[in-house]
């Protein structure tokens, strides 16, 4: 296949379109990529083999029709263009190596669609990789994308919320391993020989994201006979309002995770801690960005508000009832801001009608912030045992932990002369099960969760018509 290498920028027979989607050669990529993901073991290999393998001739011609499909493309956008001519070396070497396990880290290097970060600009993507909540084997996947990066945004990153490797994107259009619930697309997902000394960008799909939120929160909405004011009803049916929430949350959540009193590596890199850890972690950075949208919003930011909504629907209605309940910290999480909140007489469910108290939202959740950033702040003086019983006693404080727990019973119920990992082994599955309300919740939102696989804006408001 190395003949091919040569034509990498040439715009001969370029037809004109300007969306690589609408380009013939897409399609063919889309489809020999489809052709090629069955054949594909769990770590991207092809065991030619096993049953129903391809011959090794079909192989390699499906994964030419990737490469050439690339090159048509490649003049479509060329700030791609060295990260193109990687991709057809990558591919071309897995295939003269007899499809062994899949190694794209030159290619992976030379995507870097955080250094031009411009509104609209498309990527064309192609890599073996596993889809974040959504494919867990590195299957070859193609996905067709826009940046998303208004001039609000980028001046607000320029001059307060500093993420140079973030990228808010949006689908143009993906094969089946998007076809599920993921909304990312990051690099340690993708097949490499060795992870790069570090990642120089990170992607969040906010537009699946919005769409997502909007199908849950009409529903959340219509079941509870929530009565909403007449901004927020607007906002909640307004796909590009979402998006536009969506990216100034993500991007202000992403840059949460290496700020502030820390008292462990921000993103739990290769540390086993008891999920509710986790789970204060990613509420932790939610909830800030929730604090810097209720001061974003006094300053006139017109997306601040909606940014406030966003966190508190997603995260009371649909967090705490999606996906299993096996160390569920996203659960967790959301089950921990219903409960304060309704604890603190915010949110009420009488008379089976939940109803809000907008006024005194702002406040009240950011005094759940303040309590999680006292957590860890006080944290840093703990050691690592004392600071997860801190937490526990924070969540606990709030949830009600199972019967049946160790944890709860506290440190007397625990060997505490093992090594910390080791006492996670007690933490049960569902330390902390769902309230009543939750549960009822549950059976009437879950199909509508699970119609939302695979969701994009266009999908949306397909079915919407």
């Amino acid at each position: 296949m190395t003949e091919i290498l040569v034509q990498v920028g040439s715009e001969e027979g370029l037809p004109p379109v300007a969306r690589v989607v609408e380009h013939p050669a897409w399609p063919v990529l889309k489809d020999a990529v489809e052709r090629i993901r069955p054949w594909q073991s769990k770590d991207g290999s092809i065991d030619f083999d096993a049953e129903g393998a391809p011959d090794p001739a079909d192989a390699e011609l499906a994964v030419r029709q990737v490469a050439d499909a690339v090159l048509e493309l490649s003049p479509l956008l060329p700030h791609d263009g060295a990260y193109h001519e990687a991709l057809v070396k990558d591919l071309t070497r897995w295939a003269d190596s007899g499809f062994q396990v899949p190694d794209f880290l030159d290619s992976l290097l030379a995507f870097q669609p955080a250094a031009s970060r411009a509104d609209g600009l498309q990527h064309l993507v192609v890599f073996p990789m596993y889809t974040q909540n959504g494919n867990p084997d590195r299957n070859l996947e193609a996905v067709v994308l826009r940046m998303v990066w208004p001039d609000w945004l980028a001046e607000l990153e320029r001059t307060r919320y500093d993420n140079p490797l973030f990228c808010g994107i949006k689908f143009e259009d993906f094969t089946s391993g998007y076809d599920t619930n993921s909304a990312v697309l990051f690099p340690e997902t993708i097949a490499v020989r060795e992870a790069p000394e570090r990642f120089t960008w990170g992607g969040i799909f906010c537009d699946r994201e919005a769409a997502r939120f909007r199908r849950v929160t009409d529903a959340a909405v219509d079941i509870l006979g929530l009565e909403l004011p007449e901004d927020v009803a607007a906002m909640v049916h307004d796909q590009k309002r979402c998006e536009e929430a969506f990216v100034l949350w993500d991007m202000v959540h992403d840059r949460t995770h290496s700020h502030g009193d820390l008292p462990f590596d921000p993103f739990m890199i290769k540390q086993r801690q008891p999920f509710w850890m986790y789970g204060l972690e990613e509420l932790r950075c939610d909830l800030t960005a929730f604090k810097e949208a209720v001061k974003l919003a006094g300053e006139g930011v017109q997306q601040a508000r909606d940014v406030q909504v966003a966190v508190l629907f997603d995260r009371m209605f649909r967090f705490p009832v999606t996906g299993e309940r096996v160390r569920n910290y996203d659960g967790l999480g959301g089950q921990l801001l219903f409960a304060y909140l309704h604890k603190h007489d915010v949110v009420r469910w009488t008379d089976n009608k939940l109803t809000i108290d907008w006024e005194r939202a702002p406040q009240v959740t950011n005094q759940l912030c303040a309590e999680i950033e006292d957590l860890y702040r006080d944290g840093i003086d703990r050691p690592k045992l004392v600071h997860w019983f801190a937490g526990y006693e924070l969540v606990s404080t709030y949830l009600s932990p199972h019967p049946g727990s160790k944890w709860a019973k506290g440190p007397e119920a625990l060997d505490t002369t093992q090594p910390p990992r080791k006492l996670v082994d007690d933490v049960l599955p569902d330390e902390f099960p769902l309230s009543m309300f939750y549960e009822a919740l549950s059976k009437k939102l879950k199909n509508v969760i699970a119609s939302t696989k695979g969701i994009t804006a266009d999908s949306a408001e397909r079915i919407a018509a």
